[in-house]
């Protein structure tokens, strides 16, 4: 009877201990997500905001108030016909920029990080296991080390720093550049995907007379279809949310070639600064986002299979 008692006591110990701390953890992540989404959801109420003073002028500064007393789309419509720093129709150009500078990262970038995961995974050769550790090695460091060394190494060549107009255009060029080349160090999300797959198909393959390439390209690329998107999803969005490489690489030369990043900042703390287009500022911070948002809703099953399966061998 007492060893019955003693178990029901402890049983009932262990689910109060149990209760309580999912009740801890849910009040810990209601805080963390308190904290992640209320900056967010102010500036989407003030992308929104179309308060007017005793004027009858739009209120473009930061106010007091959390949630505005008046919503419309002013603020977009302000953002996307105004002239900025001196160009006509400024931000969608800088949109186009920005679209420009990460479809093509988004392409170059995948193509050569799922080349070298596939060399990685499937092929061996001398010094393989030293090239992923000194990759590894090298991932360690943060990117922006090396930010001063590329801007001065595009600029001898031409592509980083032009402020004449009709060289405006480099500047992109240097872009794709600084994103892409050194994308094939990061394969091994990729490289993990890659071991999963059989390598019997390869020596198959092999044996039937068929090159790495076509085996990568035949056999290889149509069972990856989650990785491919997945690296096709963070080689797009990083050019398009990037401002340290863009601000660098770009300078305070031509507006007309600005990502919208850097066309945002110089709004608020360029050399032309208006406290009074925050409103505006934050209607083009909901403009951006919006693209990424759509991208990972439609991709989410794909994105998470590519890292699951990425992570199951290294």
């Amino acid at each position: 009877m007492k060893n019955n008692e003693t178990t029901l006591v402890k049983h009932s110990s262990a689910k109060a201990n149990r209760i309580l701390g999912n009740v801890f953890t849910y009040v810990i992540l209601i805080i963390l997500s308190l904290i992640w989404i209320i900056p967010i959801l102010w500036i989407v109420l003030s992308a929104f905001r179309t308060e007017t003073n005793d004027t009858g002028q739009l209120i473009g500064t930061v106010v007091s108030n959390f949630f505005p007393k008046k919503v419309g789309f002013d603020n977009f419509v302000n953002l996307f016909t105004r002239s900025i720093s001196g160009v006509k129709y400024a931000f969608p150009l800088w949109m186009l920029n920005t679209l420009i500078i990460a479809v093509f990262d988004c392409v170059i970038s995948t193509f050569l990080v799922l080349t070298v995961a596939y060399c990685m995974s499937k092929l061996r050769f001398k010094m393989r296991k030293a090239f992923m550790n000194i990759t590894m090695i090298l991932g360690l460091f943060p990117g922006f080390m090396s930010m001063i060394a590329i801007y001065f190494i595009l600029k001898s060549i031409g592509l980083a720093g032009n402020s004449d107009s009709s060289k405006a255009w480099l500047n992109i060029v240097g872009l794709i550049l600084a994103y892409s080349a050194g994308a094939g160090l990061g394969f091994q999300v990729a490289k993990g995907f890659f071991d999963v797959i059989p390598t019997s198909l390869v020596e198959s393959a092999k044996l039937d007379g068929c090159s790495n390439f076509k085996i990568f390209w035949k056999i290889i690329l149509p069972l990856a279809k989650p990785i491919i998107i997945y690296q096709a999803l963070m080689s797009f969005t990083g050019p398009w949310m990037d401002f340290i490489f863009a601000k660098v690489i770009i300078g305070d030369g031509n507006a007309q070639c600005w990502t919208v990043s850097v066309g945002l900042y110089s709004m608020m703390y360029g050399g032309q600064a208006d406290v009074n287009l925050f409103t505006q500022f934050a209607a083009g911070c909901v403009c951006v986002g919006i693209p990424i948002v759509i991208l990972f809703m439609a991709m989410q099953r794909y994105y998470v299979e590519g890292v699951t399966a990425g992570a199951v061998k290294g």
